[in-house]
């Protein structure tokens, strides 16, 4: 009886099917798919699309909210991100641009509150929102890149394990390919995909600096950190404000409108200590390359031979500490140019209130908002501020960045640039990998 019911169902249906209602129906739901044939002919189920060799993901799916583009019920889990700052900033970045591979969400990853070889007693993880803004973060990168929390997970089951390969045998075709795998069916069904493995900063890099910079965007401080690092570079102009007065004898009550602006200060990430000496000693024997490590000496030459220098002019010491009670490094300065570190402009106690990470954040936007800023180009945590500064100038319009009147110049101390100065230096934003900011290099795009 049922089933002859649904035969006449169905032969009405059919009577009917020229009805133009039907016909409607039929051209609404036929239309699309037209359209995708026509535009989208290399889109897989999966929304991937190959350019200029790159994957760009395109979400299908119909659970992408507010994040088009990016599937929020499909997670990535990535193990814990370790190392230095800008070391722990790159490694998320891959892993959020992994996941973006995947067309999924990145469940919110455990960052390092220390060196994992210093401070052990802090070495227990730190959350990211801890660090970064959460809710900026996706606001930013809406589209582009997505963090979700473990509580979005609606299946506690074991995830899909994704292992990583490791060796010289582990090329980045296999890596690749390897990822690819993961992004189609069986393997995509599950819910969360969980990489176990080495640290996302050693894992193969498939992406262009463009991409890397885009997620940099999105980190923003959380305000305790942001309010700190405001408190720093306040002291260094108020410091800068009561030395030109001393130096201006001729002052006047009257402020001139040039007065009112910020005094400028300049900030050097000054590589000399201990360990570090080792390491770029090492590096230079490996790769032959005799412009990786500078003396003290050297960089204080370099620095007094900048052209355009108004002086006197404070300088700020982003210097390890280890450093901080060895007096030499505050002599020596070329005449008008006045050193302070942490120690000296009684600001340490900002730092010593927390851990490693923290304090490598505060200094990092100390140099990335100096105006100017002068680093060694093999070390990650100068070569990400002139990435960061770089982005700044390209927002102003400004088409020759190496000119000599830019604003916010940077410069590489290890290499020996005009007049005997320090080498100018941007990040080539059109590179196809993130090599050289990773692991350094003496190409500052500007010679």
């Amino acid at each position: 009886m049922e089933a002859s019911s649904n035969g006449k169902r169905s032969i009405y249906c059919l009577r009917y099917f020229n009805s133009r209602i039907c016909k409607c129906i039929a051209i609404l739901l036929v239309i699309p798919l037209i359209v995708r044939a026509i535009f989208f002919p290399s889109i897989s189920s999966f929304g991937r699309i190959e350019e200029n060799g790159l994957v760009v993901v395109r979400n299908l799916s119909p659970f992408y909210g507010s994040d088009f583009g990016i599937r929020i019920d499909k997670f990535l889990e990535v193990p814990q991100i370790v190392w230095g700052l800008n070391n722990q900033k790159i490694a998320f970045a891959r892993a959020s641009l992994t996941a973006r591979m995947l067309n999924r969400t990145l469940l919110m990853p455990s960052l390092s509150a220390s060196l994992f070889y210093k401070e052990v007693e802090r070495l227990e993880p730190i959350s990211f929102d801890k660090i970064f803004q959460f809710e900026e973060f996706n606001s930013r990168c809406n589209g582009f890149v997505r963090l979700g929390r473990y509580m979005d997970i609606s299946n506690r089951t074991n995830p899909m394990e994704l292992s990583k390969g490791s060796g010289r045998k582990w090329t980045i075709e296999r890596d690749l390919e390897q990822l690819n795998e993961y992004s189609k069916e069986p393997l995509d069904q599950s819910e969360v995909i969980r990489i176990v493995g080495k640290n996302p900063f050693l894992w193969h890099d498939h992406w262009p600096v463009k991409d890397y910079a885009k997620v940099f965007e999105c980190l923003v401080l959380v305000d305790e950190i942001e309010k700190e690092a405001d408190k720093v570079i306040s002291r260094i102009r108020e410091v800068g404000s009561e030395v030109r007065s001393k130096f201006n004898s001729d002052a006047t009550d009257v402020k001139s409108e040039k007065s009112l602006q910020p005094v400028p200060y300049i900030a050097v990430h000054m590589r000399i200590e201990i360990d570090w000496m080792i390491h770029c000693k090492k590096l230079e024997q490996r790769s032959k390359i005799n412009q990786i490590c500078s003396s003290k000496e050297e960089i204080m030459n370099r620095v007094g031979n900048i052209s355009g220098l108004t002086t006197p002019m404070v300088i700020y010491l982003a210097v390890a500490d280890s450093l901080l009670n060895d007096s030499s490094i505050l002599k020596g300065w070329k005449e008008g140019l006045l050193p302070f570190e942490k120690k000296k402009l009684g600001i340490d106690k900002i730092y010593k209130k927390y851990p490693y990470l923290i304090q490598s954040a505060i200094d990092y936007e100390v140099c990335l908002r100096a105006d100017v800023f002068v680093g060694n180009s093999f070390s990650t945590f100068s070569s990400l501020v002139v990435l960061g500064r770089t982005q700044k100038l390209m927002k102003t319009g400004v088409e020759d960045l190496c000119g000599t009147n830019v604003r916010w110049p940077s410069y590489a101390y290890n290499i020996l640039g005009d007049s005997n100065g320090p080498q100018k230096w941007i990040s080539n934003m059109s590179d196809i990998s993130l090599k050289k900011i990773s692991y350094g290099s003496n190409d500052t795009s500007c010679q």
